[in-house]
């Protein structure tokens, strides 16, 4: 495993293709991942120490690894398949650690709201990177990217009226999840 860091991210307001960029650490070898808007603005916010109103997907995972005493000990981007990235989450509790699969920007946001290391399979870095830090077999143009993305994307969201109201009104104060 080689350990990177989150050199640069590509947020755009015209377009559902938003990007990051993991730089390895010790050497010059870069590549980009596209992500979803969701994660580009969660990755964004924990960067510039900023949080949301109401917490997102990775605050409600976060909590729930804090909340069992465990801790995110590192993610790592394991595979690529099919210009397709593939990542997974190492959770220590106690003396155990478990792995769990993951979407790279699911794991980058929260490795980078719980302050987490980084890394990426040596096979992986080989297969979209050069030497000189440009990009390998990862043949995807911008163009490509936006269609790959759009053929990822659902068909569209239909919001409920009732989007973020308490449903059955109740307080079970007296429930203990922890």
């Amino acid at each position: 495993m080689v350990p990177v860091e989150l050199s640069r991210i590509a947020i755009s307001e015209n377009s559902h293709t938003h990007m990051i960029w993991l730089k390895e650490m010790n050497g010059n070898r870069s590549f980009p991942i596209l992500i979803g808007v969701f994660e580009a603005l969660a990755i964004e916010r924990h960067l510039r120490g900023e949080s949301f109103p109401r917490p997102l997907t990775h605050d409600l995972l976060a909590g729930v690894i804090k909340g069992l005493k465990a801790s995110l000990k590192r993610v790592v981007v394991t595979d690529i398949r099919n210009s397709t990235f593939f990542a997974k989450l190492v959770i220590q509790r106690n003396s155990s650690c478990y792995e769990v699969d993951s979407r790279p920007s699911d794991a980058i946001a929260l490795a980078t709201q719980m302050k987490a290391p980084i890394f990426v399979e040596d096979e992986v870095l080989r297969a979209v990177c050069t030497p000189d830090g440009l990009l390998g077999t990862f043949d995807l143009s911008m163009d490509d990217m936006q269609e790959k993305d759009a053929e990822n994307d659902t068909e569209g969201w239909q919001m409920d009226d009732n989007f973020g109201a308490d449903f059955d009104g109740d307080e079970d104060e007296d429930e203990e999840y922890f």
